[in-house]
């Protein structure tokens, strides 16, 4: 069942999905489950910024990099399902934050993808969530986010 959006409200349209930057699957789908690989930083195949939080990059520029992976994850949900309608909740969101030893503040750069996730399905956006900070992710993308989505039966 899709939350109703207010079409003066309605999120801007998704990007078209990422092609795999290395050898596995973009997802993997079991029974009503869909297994989202981690997603980065990237829009058509240019990253929206590139480096470490504390380090070359703001807050603020982390989060829009987090908003950009939720969307890449939705974007791969999309041309699975179809439409994102059939979504019936995001379950599980992890988030990885490359930054410097001193950040402390991965928890709020998260906060982009969640309110992303949010911003397209309504409630069924809402999840648990895990943010890990490391050291360096791939191709220095700032973020990297995986979902674990639970899909309405075929």
């Amino acid at each position: 069942m899709s939350t109703p959006v207010n079409p003066v409200d309605a999120p801007k349209p998704l990007p078209s999905p990422l092609a795999p930057f290395a050898r596995y699957l973009p997802f993997k789908r079991i029974g009503r489950q869909i297994h989202v690989s981690g997603q980065v930083a990237a829009r058509e195949g240019t990253f929206v910024h590139l480096g470490r939080l504390g380090g070359e990059l703001t807050l603020e520029q982390g989060q829009e990099c987090a908003r950009q992976c939720a969307l890449n994850v939705l974007a791969l949900l999309r041309q699975e399902l179809g439409d994102l309608d059939r979504v019936q909740e995001i379950l599980k969101v992890t988030a990885f934050v490359a930054s410097t030893t001193d950040f402390r503040d991965h928890h709020i750069v998260a906060n982009g993808a969640s309110s992303a996730f949010i911003e397209y399905l309504g409630e069924r956006g809402e999840h648990a969530r895990s943010v890990v900070g490391v050291a360096c992710l791939p191709m220095n993308s700032p973020v990297e986010v995986e979902a674990l989505v639970l899909v309405e039966e075929d």
